[in-house]
C-alpha cells in the first residue's frame, strides 16, 4: 500500500518535466491525480502514462492564471473524485533577458504562470481543504488527517541568476508565500511547503537555439552541471520524490519550509 492511498491530488504544469514526474509519482503512491496543463497533448500523454502504470487520474486543461478557471477545475476535481487532499503548484515558465532589456510583457507573463497560478489554485482549493478541515475540527476537535500544499520554487530564487529578474521574482514570491500560508493554514492541519530545484533536465534547461523562447545557452548548461557536487544534472524524478515526501504523512510535522534539491550545487541556476 502506498503512502497516498485514498488521497486526491492536483498537480499543475503536469504535462511535462517535473510536473509529469510528480503526477506519476503521486499516482504510484496511491493518489488519484488530476493532471493540469494548458497544453492538451502533453497533459493527455501524462494521463495515459499514469493509467498504463495502473493509477487513477483525470485531466484539466484549465488556464489557472484566471481565477474562475481555477475554481472550475477544483469543482470538477471534487465532483469526479469526491474530495481534495493535495495541491502541487508546479506550473512554471521562463522568459530570460538581462534586466536592462526586460519589459512588462515578459515580466507579467512569468509572474502570471509561476506565481499567480499558485495563488489562484490555492485560493480555489480553500473550500475543499480549509473549510472541510474546519468542519472536522468543530465535529471532532481536530482534522481527520493533514492535507498538503506544495509548490515548485527554484534555487535561483535563493542565489539570484543573471537574466532572470522576472523568474526569481516569481520563485522568490513562492518561498515567501509558503511561510505565510503555513502560518495561516497550520491550525487547520494543512502543511504548506516548497521544493527549490537546482539544475534539472527539462525543456526550461535544454540547449537554447537561435530564436528559442525556452532553454539556456549550452555553455551555461555545462557550467551549471560542472558545479553540481554529485556530478550530474538532476532529473524530474528527483524533484518528484521530494514533492512526494512533502505531501505524504511522513512530513506531517514539516511546514513553512523550502527544501533545496540541487545535488550539492554551488551557485544557482534553476
Amino acid at each position: 500500500m502506498g503512502r497516498l492511498e485514498d488521497r486526491v491530488a492536483i498537480v499543475t504544469g503536469a504535462g511535462r518535466g517535473i510536473g509529469r514526474a510528480t503526477a506519476r509519482r503521486l499516482a504510484a503512491e496511491g493518489a488519484a491525480v488530476v493532471v493540469n496543463d494548458v497544453d492538451a497533448d502533453p497533459a493527455h500523454e501524462t494521463l495515459e502514462l499514469i493509467k498504463q502504470d495502473g493509477g487513477r487520474a483525470g485531466v484539466s486543461l484549465a488556464n489557472t492564471v484566471d481565477l474562475a478557471a481555477a475554481k472550475e477545475m477544483l469543482e470538477a476535481t471534487v465532483s469526479e473524485f469526491g474530495k481534495l487532499d493535495i495541491v502541487v503548484n508546479n506550473a512554471g515558465i521562463t522568459r530570460d533577458r538581462m534586466f536592462h532589456n526586460m519589459d512588462d510583457e515578459m515580466f507579467d507573463l512569468v509572474i502570471d504562470v509561476n506565481l499567480k497560478t499558485a495563488f489562484h489554485v490555492t485560493m480555489a482549493a480553500m473550500p475543499y481543504m480549509r473549510e472541510v478541515a474546519k468542519a472536522e475540527i468543530k465535529a471532532n476537535g481536530h482534522p481527520r488527517y493533514n492535507r498538503k500544499i506544495t509548490m515548485t520554487s527554484s534555487v535561483a530564487a535563493l542565489t539570484g541568476n543573471p537574466g532572470q529578474f522576472n523568474y526569481t521574482a516569481a520563485k522568490g514570491g513562492i518561498i515567501a508565500v509558503v511561510k505565510t500560508l503555513a502560518r495561516e493554514l497550520g491550525p487547520f492541519g494543512i502543511n504548506v511547503n516548497a521544493v527549490a530545484p537546482g539544475f534539472i533536465e527539462t525543456r526550461l534547461t535544454a540547449a537554447k537555439g537561435a530564436g528559442d523562447d525556452l532553454g539556456i545557452p549550452e555553455q551555461m548548461r555545462q557550467m551549471a552541471i560542472a558545479m553540481i557536487s554529485l556530478g550530474r544534472a538532476g532529473r524530474p524524478e528527483d524533484i518528484a520524490a521530494v514533492h512526494a515526501f512533502l505531501v505524504s504523512p511522513d512530513s506531517d510535522f514539516v511546514s513553512g519550509v523550502t527544501i533545496p534539491a540541487t545535488g550539492g550545487q554551488i551557485g544557482g541556476m534553476g
